[in-house]
């Protein structure tokens, strides 16, 4: 392999200023509650509200007022991201009692958790598509209390209604116009009108991402999230006008974003960075995309498929294109990535909004030990066991030679209580 475009060096040092900010946010939502996060929320570029919480009516309203070709494309994108939610729950069974030997009956059951928070990020660009990748398959999942975080306009009280009409579709049981780590902390810590939860998922910028990694343990999180990238493996047979459009679709979420091709054939990385030039003229996002590029973008050209395939699942991408002649051919061979677009017709785009798979993924290779954001995150697999006289006189002499070899007595002792006095 070689590089054909390299990014540029980049110091990784822990931020520590971003650390200490967000500590004593949380320290202070924590302390004083509503009104810690009412100055927050105007000194990040809110106004005085007299209540964070969304009345349904302005969601309602939000629904009614947007365009009707929006209105549609949004319900379409729930019924598919509904679906899928739905299927992927139901290929999750709960196990009845199996008797894996005399007496000894063991199973799971599937559990929702009780609550969670959704953070729907406002940032450069009002992100509705995120309301309906978080809300739908927590309600999906049966979780009773599922709450949504949203930031306000600049100077304004409300989010932007385009994600109130997302959130009203996707059936959000509660709405808070609140935003950056003191929404993290206010749902991690409780407020005097917001309840704590069980549960915070959804990215955002780097105060988010912090505050989020701080409450973990306190609450749940689906996983860090960091700068959204994407990999396209592609061959002598793939169009460098669609690579190229792939790669600027990541390129323009911020000047952190990655767009990544790996390719056979010098020839197609030639006519794709020439195609990126080409397209950022007319790209209304081109100061983000192109700094992006510039910074961050990488044309690595592989000696072969099977070996773009390990560069692949060395980066662990968050969106992975496999735009080759025979795509299935190296499916097998890719085992890292957060969501998988076969073929050149499945555009990463169509996974952002429509297509029904999750698009909260993880990123930063985040991807070699967990997968994107989905029902399961929102459900508890958790064991139980029933034991009859019969299976703990066969247990018994086991647990309390190994509780002994462990040196806790109390252990051996609880075993032998099942099957004499002690």
């Amino acid at each position: 392999m070689r590089f054909y475009k390299e990014a540029k060096a980049k110091e990784l040092s822990q931020n520590t200023r971003i650390f200490a900010a967000v500590k004593e946010i949380i320290e202070r939502v924590g302390k004083h509650g509503d009104i810690a996060v009412a100055d927050y929320n105007v000194k990040f570029g809110g106004a005085p509200a007299a209540s964070f919480r969304m009345p349904q009516s302005e969601l309602e309203r939000a629904y009614d007022e947007i365009s009707p070709e929006l209105r549609g494309a949004i319900e379409r994108a729930a019924a598919n991201i509904r679906k899928f939610a739905e299927l992927q729950r139901d290929s999750l069974w709960p196990l009845g009692e199996v008797e894996v030997e005399e007496g000894v009956f063991l199973g799971h059951s599937v559990i929702p958790v009780d609550s969670c928070c959704c953070y729907v990020p406002g940032g450069n660009h009002p992100l509705f598509s995120t309301a309906l990748m978080l809300v739908i398959p927590a309600k999906a999942a049966g979780v009773p209390r599922v709450c949504a975080a949203v930031p306000p306009m600049r100077g304004s009280v409300l989010p932007h209604p385009a994600t109130l009409a997302a959130l009203k579709a996707a059936g959000a049981d509660e709405v808070y116009a609140v935003g950056g780590a003191q929404a993290i902390a206010a749902f991690a810590c409780g407020t005097e009108t917001i309840s704590p939860v069980a549960m915070i998922v959804g990215p955002g910028n780097k105060y988010v991402t912090e505050a989020k990694r701080q409450v973990y343990g306190k609450v749940g999180i689906d996983f860090i999230a960091g700068p959204s990238e994407v990999l396209v493996i592609a061959d002598d047979c793939a169009s460098p006008t669609v690579a190229a459009a792939d790669i600027l679709a990541q390129s323009e979420h911020d000047c952190d974003a990655a767009g990544i091709l790996v390719t056979t054939s010098e020839r197609l990385a030639r006519e794709t960075e020439a195609e990126v030039t080409r397209q950022l003229a007319d790209l209304d996002t081109a100061e983000t995309a192109a700094k992006s590029w510039e910074e961050n973008g990488r044309i690595i050209i592989a000696d072969s498929l099977a070996e773009a395939a390990d560069i692949a699942n060395e980066i662990a991408p968050e969106h992975l294109e496999i735009n080759v002649k025979e795509p299935f051919e190296l499916m097998g061979l890719l085992r890292n990535y957060g969501s998988l677009f076969i073929g050149e017709g499945s555009a990463e785009v169509f996974g952002d909004y429509v297509a029904g798979t999750n698009h909260t993924l993880p990123t930063m290779g985040a991807a070699r030990y967990t997968g994107g954001l989905s029902v399961m995150n929102f459900l508890k697999v958790c064991t139980f066991q029933h034991i009859t006289p019969q299976g703990a006189a066969k247990l018994a002499p086991d647990a309390e030679t190994m509780a002994a070899a462990e040196g806790l007595t109390a252990h051996a002792k609880a075993a032998a209580a099942r099957i004499r006095k002690i």
